[in-house]
């Protein structure tokens, strides 16, 4: 088994010791992503704000790994706070048309630099 590291520019840098996204074979195992830029900046306009960054750093990792969106097939969402289900679901569902992706979403207590949310995916190529 072979894995091959994938670190872009265009998401942010780890704030810890693991890799933004692994690639085992033809699946890849992205990092829980946060709503920080590139700029390590957190944005915090509004729950909507944050999920936007979240799905743009997503892209960065699976466009560094020659996919997109529609190769995803497992997420995992983390919230701080169940009552933004509806907005972050809004938001999120714009990114898939058809072959929606198995997910959970998951109420937690607290995310790293103080985020109300956290996303996490797996994608398999073609």
């Amino acid at each position: 088994m072979e894995k091959k590291i994938i670190l872009t520019s265009t998401a942010p840098a780890p704030i810890g010791p693991y890799s933004q996204a692994v690639m085992v074979g033809n699946t890849l195992y992205c990092s829980g992503q946060i709503a920080l830029n590139t700029k390590g900046d957190i944005v915090n306009d509004s729950i909507q704000a944050q999920v936007k960054q979240v799905m743009k750093n997503i892209g960065a990792l699976l466009k560094a790994a020659q996919m997109d969106y529609s190769n995803i097939v497992k997420t995992s969402i983390f919230l701080t706070d169940m009552d933004d289900f509806a907005k972050v679901n809004e938001i999120y569902a714009s990114y898939f048309t058809s072959n929606f992706p198995a997910r959970e979403t998951i109420q937690v207590s607290a995310l790293p630099k103080k985020v109300n949310v956290e996303i996490s995916v797996i994608a398999v190529a073609n």
